[in-house]
């Protein structure tokens, strides 16, 4: 498996919150690519098991799929379909360790979703 992670979104937009400025269409096309990858219960609870997990929080640490298995009532191909969309949306990497694979969160990647879903603390209102 790669340990490569596709762009959230271009550099100059990575940062506006959605109610700053208008997302270009190439970036709405992105985000939507990665809001997709959440919005499966699977991938949301792998996402969430990862990060609530010690190595998962740390890049080239990881935690081991065989942690991640038993916590589903899917099979492990099924678990490594949604595991491979979370790498592939720029969530989260992975290395293979002999026959496991171990993956993490990429935290920038959160972090970029978290300020574009931020608001102003104090919002503006229209005259």
């Amino acid at each position: 498996m790669s340990n490569q992670a596709l762009p959230l979104v271009a550099a100059t937009g990575c940062c506006s919150p959605l109610v700053a400025e208008p997302l270009a269409e190439d970036e709405a096309a992105e985000l939507a690519r990665v809001f997709k990858a959440l919005a499966d219960p699977v991938r949301l609870r792998l996402l969430s098991l990862i990060g609530a997990h010690a190595g998962g929080r740390q890049a080239e640490v990881g935690v081991c799929v065989c942690e991640l298995t038993g916590a589903f009532d899917v099979t492990a191909p099924t678990i490594s379909h949604h595991l491979k969309i979370l790498r592939e949306a720029g969530l989260i990497a992975s290395e293979r360790r002999g026959t496991w694979v171990y993956y993490w969160l990429l935290p920038t990647a959160l972090g970029r979703l978290g300020a574009l879903l931020a608001t102003p603390a104090k919002a503006e209102t229209l005259p």
